[in-house]
Parts: structure tokens; sequence; C-alpha cells
């Protein structure tokens, strides 16, 4: 693991405030992107917002976590970042987290890797003097690191490098983490915003899942079992999270990747990072960077509260960076 130059904002202490500072209070602007819609190959569609640039220059794709949006508060920073090095931009928006409902009666979720393939290929073909790079957060991330793994040396060259910012890694472990103690909040809010969308495919699908069932649910395990797994082809929950945690594709990765998580996370057991540094010292591929503290997807610094510093973007904008030099624009 390299050195970390982060150093937790005094005025956050702890991992709560570390999470929840960028979601209530961070101001970021809103970057200019204009929306494309692809239809996907089993009839459903994907929403992709691009950030244009020059011709030939590097391209971020980012990928946002459970429940986000182009409106997501990192996703921005990552654009906005981006946009600083003079990048192009494209944020790949899951199944179900644009502004309308997907058809099918599938949705998204952390081990679906072949929205990520279509849109790579898509955006390769349009920007093809462009030098790609990805980021995945917290789910996103998730998806990012399983798609590298699936793809190993077959990955295009085209993908220079990748960062993986706050990921569950094991997503059995991370689910039960989440239902514990404060992390409990959090747990409500994805599940409050999971239900309504399930609520409205239930008026096309009206099989998807019992109306009790739907009511009966109470934490994301309870979730993944009643939906997540049935609708995707995974025998119950456990299976799901067996089959799509990025733990195990991790010694596959042959792209230049970085991992930046925090120990504090409280979305995750701090064992689980102990189990990536593991992996990561057998693969040259990969460069962690586990901070003490930040919390989840926070990386909040900075001496004053007036003036907070953001980590995650800029040491992502930097690493993404160092992979390119020598292509041009860099």
């Amino acid at each position: 693991m390299g050195t970390s130059h982060y150093s937790p904002a005094w005025w956050l202490p702890g991992p709560h405030p570390q999470t929840l500072w960028g979601k209530l209070f961070r101001r970021q602007p809103v970057q200019p992107t204009r929306i494309e819609r692809w239809d996907t190959p089993d009839g459903d569609f994907l929403d992709v917002h691009h950030m244009d640039a020059a011709n030939g220059a590097p391209r971020l794709i980012l990928l946002h976590g459970l429940e986000g949006s182009i409106r997501s508060h990192y996703i921005q920073a990552f654009l906005g970042e981006a946009r600083k090095r003079k990048w192009g931009g494209s944020v790949v928006i899951f199944r179900s987290c644009g502004e309308e409902i997907n058809r099918t009666r599938r949705f998204y979720h952390s081990g679906e890797t072949s929205d990520l393939d279509f849109a790579i290929a898509r955006i390769a073909a349009s920007t093809p003097r462009s030098p790609l790079v990805l980021a995945g957060v917290s789910l996103g991330g998730n998806v990012l690191l399983k798609f590298l793994g699936e793809q190993g040396a077959r990955t295009d060259p085209r993908v220079r490098a990748a960062a993986a910012v706050s990921v569950p890694f094991d997503l059995g472990l991370s689910s039960r983490r989440i239902d514990r103690g404060f992390s409990r909040v959090y747990q409500r809010f994805f599940l409050r915003s999971l239900k309504q969308k399930t609520a409205t495919k239930l008026g096309r699908f009206p099989d998807l899942v019992t109306a009790d069932r739907l009511a009966s649910i109470r934490t994301l395990f309870d979730f993944d079992d009643a939906l997540t797994a049935p609708v995707h082809g995974f025998r119950n929950a456990d299976h799901y999270y067996t089959q799509s945690s990025s733990l195990q594709w991790l010694n596959r990765i042959r792209t230049k990747t970085l991992l930046l998580s925090s120990i504090d996370d409280p979305f995750l057991p701090p064992q689980i990072l102990d189990e990536v540094r593991t992996v990561a010292r057998g693969n040259n591929a990969l460069r962690i960077e586990f901070t003490p503290g930040g919390g989840h997807v926070g990386f909040v610094g900075g001496r004053n509260p007036f003036n907070p510093q953001y980590y995650a973007e800029q040491r992502v904008g930097d690493f993404l960076a160092e992979q390119l030099q020598g292509d041009a624009f860099v």
C-alpha cells in the first residue's frame, strides 16, 4: 500500500459525518452534459450522459453507486475533475436510475457487467482517437472491478487505467454490516428508493413480487433475496452475493487500477480490506490506498469547514493521468 496524502477534516470526526457530508452539504457545480439513449440488445435502454471535449482528449467513463444518478454529488465532482483536466466524460446510468423507469423486468445489480461492456464499445467507437479511463464508485466500483477481472488480458487496449472508490468487495459481509448500528440509516434510504421503483414496476410486471413480500422487506438482504436474486437468475441473496462480489475477480485484473477505500467505511467490515491487500500483493496491476478515515465516498479534508478539500476525485484524477503519460492532451 502506498503512502496516502489524505488527512480527514478535523471538523468531521468519524465515518458517518464524512459519509453524510457530500449528500447533505456539498455544493457541487453541475457540469454541462448531453444525454443519449441507447437501445440495448434485450429490448431495454441505457441513458448515458456525455461531457464533450476536444477530439482525441482522454475520456473518463463513470459508474455511480446504489440508487445514484447523474445528480449524485460524487458523479458531478468526478466530471468536474475531468473537465479541469480537459478530458471528456461519459456517465453510464444503470437501468432504472434515470428519469424514466426501464422497460424490462430486470433492474441493475452489483455484478451486472454486460451493460458496461456494451457502453464501452459504443463510446470507443464514437471517440476512436481518445484513450479511455474508467472509474466506479461503491456499487459501480464493484461492477467495474468484476468487469475488469472478467476481461483480464482481453480488456480493450484503449482502456488505459481504472479506479474504484469505496467498493464493498464482499457483498454478503457488506449487506450484514449495513444492517448494524447507525448504518441502518443508509439502508433505510436505499430501501425506500428501491421499493418505490419496484412498486412502479409492478404496474407492468404484476408477478415481479407479491405485495405482501414487498411490504415485509426490512433490509437490503431481504430486498436482494426477494427481488435482485430471482429477477436476475440467482437462487437467493447468498448466491447473488457469492457470484457478484468483486473480491474473487481482483487477481485476474490486468488493467492498472487504483483501489481507494477508507478503513472506517461504515458500509463494510475492515477485515475485507485485509483480504484485498493479500490479493493485491500478488497482482502488480493493482494499486491500493486504504486511508484510516474518510467514511464511505467521503474523503473530506481541509482545516477550514468553509473551504473543504475533496481528496477522492483529485487522487483518482492524478492516478489516471499518471497512466496516460505519453498520450496526447495529458
